[in-house]
């Protein structure tokens, strides 16, 4: 048989996250290795690679195309059809080719790989200082990208035309940088400068200026950081003074504030690292790690007042890498913003807002296209449990078990806001938000809504919203002008949310411990156990009802928790006499008042409200600067040491069951007054919680023949409750669901009530 016989001809469609990763050049190394002819271009959606050659060549290259794919591609499906044969001579990068019909998933950004860290720390490389070094394996993706398919012209890098160096680079097969769209050098990329925070600038040459930055940190100055996705504030995290500083002037008094470091080293110098959290920190995502921390560990106090964990992440970006070198310390990098208002992006949006905090501003020419928060993550049950979904991991898809029969956007919560749209059964969840509070936020919604309609061409038919008439995003979704607008109940999203993402439809039993959910009763929810499908749920347990004097006010004041749960049964008033020792008379009078009067003080079944009312009853805190503080707080005093539950009482009222902790509180309050140690009663506490949760789910999953248990909502982030009730649950047999890849937190909401709102549109769809 002839050469020419022998030649076949195969097109290839691949699909997933395969652009900006470094695939066509990979590809093209591959099709030179194995001697075929071709090209390989972008199309929307999908590589398309034309190959001609001998059979056995060719079943090669399919082989290996998925087992040495580059570290950043995340290949969904491989297709393989035969071609014609069109006598090609050697192997193409073709220009892209968009497709209004088509959308793919857009790759992350990633931390700076060892490659080119080696390079950065080089002194006779080309590029050794230079702060922004990447490669077609590391660097910006999602922050610079305007469009689709991802090429340079199409992202915040076409201000930069590349140097004649570069351009070889760029054009040389054999290359790290072959088609690496982010390419730049000192001669022709982008460049970094320091100002005053009055807008001056400090008069030192753009080689020096990282270094005159560090100086600043040293001297226990704040410095305002351009990042890849926005701003940081940084101050040297070994200093109480400068940390307190930064608290005063950014108005953010005691929540805890994340530290970077180089090095997984240096990392362990500030806390305990087990090898899960090892690999979180120096996995590509780079994300802050929940840490315990070491008692002697060399950091300020006022970091993370209260607790016994910090937040750690190691470095990203080439200018974190060269700021910290040179700093010689650790660094706070906190978001650059004045509490609740979304991060600053600009140049221009920083000197106006930030400078009231900064001393000065380490700046950059390289526009963020994407606002981009740190993702949070501890390790928690066996595996990552997230805090914070965003640089690193969104807006990577989360797929659905039932596909949608028509494109959706779902709102998500009124905090900690994420939101979805939907095609099919791909869900592209937002990086995080935040709480829509203020103007700042919502306008930040709106873009990043319109970003993500842009880049993944989805105009949704559909809007679904939480139940609560009176969120803001309740009002989002109406102002969409869309033809319907799905409500889904806060709770119920949140088990579909862990459901979905395992891949069930259910029905499972679901256990939702949150601070806040509107309830279909219209009260406050927070302590559910339900019997859930996607489509569906009815309410198997919750925790017994109490006013919360105040309203939204008792969040902030857990003394307000306790009051309306010693409300239900007067005769135990006088256990929590010390509780109530440092409140005056004038306010503990009013707030008891509101609740004889039943005004403005709504009744809750929350979960989140009872960690406050043991935190009150325990003397941890009777007043809260954030948050979580109080529950927080608990979980460190409570560690991880073995204690016994206290006695529990559970009711059962018209088919569901109660739990009433007041007995329990009461007990807190007894034995502390007994003398018993704090640490101790607050682990005893996260055990009869973990133990009575146990129990009100194991008796709905037994009068539903369910075998399948959910966990999820923000008390689940607390890692000795969830530790406790897995243990517990599957001591008895039951399988039990933990979400892995969204946090159980409201930042998942968006994402159940997308994957409810699928399940009912497609069963109302006519059976073919």
């Amino acid at each position: 048989m002839t050469a020419a016989a022998a030649r076949l001809g195969r097109r290839i469609t691949v699909t997933g996250v395969v652009q900006g990763v470094g695939f066509r050049p990979f590809v093209y190394r591959l099709a030179e290795r194995h001697g075929l002819a071709g090209g390989v271009r972008n199309e929307s959606g999908e590589v398309q690679i034309d190959l001609e050659g001998p059979a056995a060549a060719l079943d090669a290259f399919v082989t290996a195309l998925t087992v040495e794919a580059p570290p950043l591609a995340r290949i969904e499906s491989v297709a393989v059809a035969p071609c014609e044969c069109e006598g090609r001579d050697g192997f193409v990068i073709e220009p892209s080719v968009a497709r209004a019909d088509r959308r793919q998933p857009i790759s992350p950004d990633v931390a700076l790989c060892p490659a080119c860290e080696a390079e950065l720390f080089a002194p006779a490389n080309r590029r050794a200082g230079y702060p922004f070094i990447t490669c077609t394996d590391c660097g910006p993706r999602f922050t610079v990208i305007e469009a689709m398919p991802y090429d340079r012209e199409r992202t915040s890098m076409r201000a930069f035309p590349m140097c004649p160096a570069c351009r070889a680079e760029y054009e040389t097969p054999g290359d790290r940088r072959y088609h690496s769209e982010t390419n730049s050098c000192p001669a022709c990329g982008p460049r970094v400068w320091l100002e005053a925070s009055d807008g001056a600038p400090h008069g030192v040459p753009q080689t020096d200026a990282i270094g005159s930055a560090a100086r600043l940190l040293r001297a226990g100055l704040i410095v305002a950081v351009r990042g890849l996705g926005g701003f940081h504030l940084a101050v040297d995290a070994t200093s109480d003074e400068a940390v307190r500083r930064l608290r005063e002037r950014k108005h953010r008094d005691a929540k805890p504030l994340a530290v970077m470091v180089r090095t997984l080293d240096d990392a362990r110098l500030l806390a305990t690292v087990s090898p899960g959290e090892a690999a979180l920190l120096g996995s590509r995502e780079r994300p802050i790690v929940l840490l315990q921390r070491h008692a002697g560990a060399p950091l300020a106090e006022a970091i993370a007042p209260g607790l016994d964990t910090v937040g750690v992440m190691l470095a990203y970006t080439p200018l974190h890498h060269l700021l910290l070198a040179a700093a010689g310390r650790p660094l706070v990098m906190t978001s650059g913003n004045a509490s609740d208002e979304p991060i600053a992006i600009a140049n221009d949006d920083a000197r106006a807002r930030l400078a009231g905090i900064a001393d000065a501003l380490l700046l950059h020419d390289r526009e963020i296209v994407a606002r981009y928060d740190d993702s949070v993550l501890r390790v928690a049950a066996g595996g990552p449990l997230f805090l914070r979904r965003a640089r690193g991991y969104a807006p990577l898809p989360v797929d659905l078990p039932v596909a949608s029969p028509r494109p959706l956007v779902a709102v998500g919560p009124h905090l900690k806001n994420t939101f979805a749209l939907v095609h099919g059964r791909r869900v592209y969840v937002s990086q995080h938000i935040g709480d829509l509070e203020n103007l700042e936020t919502l306008n930040h919604f709106r873009a990043a809504l319109a970003a993500y309609q842009r880049l993944f061409r989805i105009a949704p038919e559909v809007a679904v919203r939480d139940l609560h008439p009176n969120y803001l995003s309740t009002r989002i979704a109406g102002e969409l002008g869309l033809a319907r607008v799905i409500a889904v109940q806060h709770h119920h999203a949140h088990v579909a949310a862990v459901l979905a993402e395992h891949g069930l439809r259910g029905p499972a039993v679901g256990v939702a411990f949150d601070g806040t959910g509107y309830g279909t009763d219209g009260r406050v929810w927070g302590a559910e156990v339900l019997v859930a499908s996607l489509t569906g749920f009815h309410r198997a347990a919750h925790l017994r009802y109490a006013p919360l004097p105040g309203g939204d006010l008792a969040a902030r004041q857990p003394w307000r928790v306790l009051l309306g749960y010693a409300s239900l049964d007067p005769a135990t008033a006088a256990m929590f006499a010390a509780a109530f020792a440092c409140i005056s008379t004038t306010e503990r009078e009013l707030a008891a008042g509101q609740i004889a009067a039943d005004l403005n003080a709504p009744l809750a079944s929350s979960l989140g409200r009872l960690f406050d009312a043991a935190a009150a009853a325990l003397g941890v805190r009777v007043r809260s600067r954030y948050e979580g503080q109080a529950a927080m707080e608990l979980e460190s005093l409570a560690g991880l040491a073995p204690a016994q539950p206290l006695p529990f009482a559970i009711s059962d009222e018209a088919d569901v069951d109660v739990l009433d902790p007041l007995p329990l509180l009461v007990a807190l309050a007894e034995r502390r007054a007994a003398g018993d140690a704090v640490q101790e009663l607050a682990a005893r506490f996260h055990e009869t919680v973990a133990a009575a949760a146990d129990t009100l789910a194991a008796r709905a999953a037994a009068r539903s023949g369910l075998h399948t248990v959910a966990l999820s909502g923000g008390c689940f982030q607390n890692r000795r409750l969830l530790e406790s009730l897995t243990a517990r649950l599957e001591a008895r047999g039951l399988r039990v669901l933990v979400p892995r890849r969204l946090s159980p937190n409201d930042g998942a909401l968006s994402y159940g009530q997308a994957a409810v709102a699928a399940a009912l549109l497609h069963s109302e769809e006519p059976t073919p």
